[in-house]
């Protein structure tokens, strides 16, 4: 089937159909990049289906993800990821301040990366071992599985991307060679009925990386910015992620790429929860302009820097550390 873009209303996103990405055909492959450029160059969102992702294992996700913020705080704090020298385990509640001059965001997280041995040689930033309940049977092996799944399906986008600004399909090998990728389990407690000014689940921000790709559970909540500056609601559709572009893109294709302003705002009434997968690529991999992303006479807007730096700066911002 041919990669299709198409908006299902005027409130949401573009669908891309990603499966033509393993055709054997380039004709095909070709077209899931033409669809992606445009999302890319539009808002830089999108939703992903026919992704390949078995529905049985994102069903074990979220499932897990619930099961672990329904424990007492007692148990979560036991895996604060401030005991972890890579940033890894539980986030509490309002850790994080995403929007500046706002209250801190109302949702708690759990961060999982590659599982690296302490002591590693060439660990680069965030890298190192998870932290995992010791109690749970099913926890570790579905969230390992999903964080193997989820970086073929990253790659592979990444393959969509190379295709979309006219490099060769293999162009991000390297930078998709060991990548700094982070699984972040998150849970929305419902809007307070009173809330602060400006509180809200996850204030405006723009990603830090490369590639975000959101599951979604049905509460909605998702807002994206719209170029004429209104909310665009990004409405769950069963079965789809929704995949943005970060911050390291945008510089990577001097701005032609967009990278977008979001929000979370559960008004839903119930708890919401969500699994965001962050591909980032190599640590050590320098982004500097692509080809074809200059146009006569113009120079880049930024200078080269490792994704490692790159998010280094990022983090640095929002947590104030």
């Amino acid at each position: 089937m041919h990669a299709q873009a198409r908006h299902v209303s005027r409130d949401r996103l573009p669908v891309i159909q990603v499966s033509g990405l393993c055709s054997s055909d380039l004709a095909q492959r070709q077209a899931v990049g033409d669809a992606l450029r445009n999302a890319c160059t539009d808002t830089g969102f999108f939703y992903c289906v026919d992704h390949g992702i078995p529905q049985g294992l994102i069903d074990a996700v979220l499932a897990e993800s619930q099961a672990f913020f329904a424990r007492p705080a007692a148990e979560k704090d036991l895996l604060d990821k401030a005991r972890s020298p890579c940033n890894r385990g539980y986030e509490p509640l309002r850790n994080q301040t995403l929007e500046a001059g706002t209250p801190p965001d109302l949702k708690e997280g759990f961060y999982i990366g590659e599982d690296l041995p302490a002591g590693t040689p060439g660990l680069g930033f965030n890298q190192g071992p998870n932290q995992w309940p010791s109690d749970s049977a099913g926890f570790r092996p579905a969230m390992t599985a999903y964080f193997a799944a989820m970086n073929v399906l990253a790659e592979r986008l990444m393959h969509g991307i190379a295709l979309s600004l006219g490099l060769d399909e293999d162009y991000f090998e390297r930078f998709c060679l060991r990548p700094l990728s982070t699984l972040r389990l998150l849970h929305y407690p419902p809007q307070p009925p009173d809330p602060l000014p400006g509180e809200k689940g996850c204030g405006a921000h723009t990603d830090f990386g490369g590639l975000t790709l959101l599951l979604q559970d049905a509460s909605g909540g998702l807002q994206v910015r719209g170029s004429d500056d209104q909310w665009i609601h990004a409405t769950p559709i069963p079965g789809s992620y929704v995949v943005n572009l970060g911050d390291m893109i945008a510089r990577w294709t001097n701005d032609r790429y967009r990278s977008t302003l979001h929000r979370v705002v559960n008004t839903s009434g119930a708890d919401r929860y969500s699994v965001p997968f962050f591909h980032s690529g190599n640590p050590d991999y320098v982004i500097s302009c692509l080809p074809g992303c200059l146009a006569a006479g113009e120079t880049p807007k930024y200078a080269p820097i490792t994704v490692q730096d790159h998010l280094r700066e990022m983090y640095q911002r929002t947590y104030g550390r």
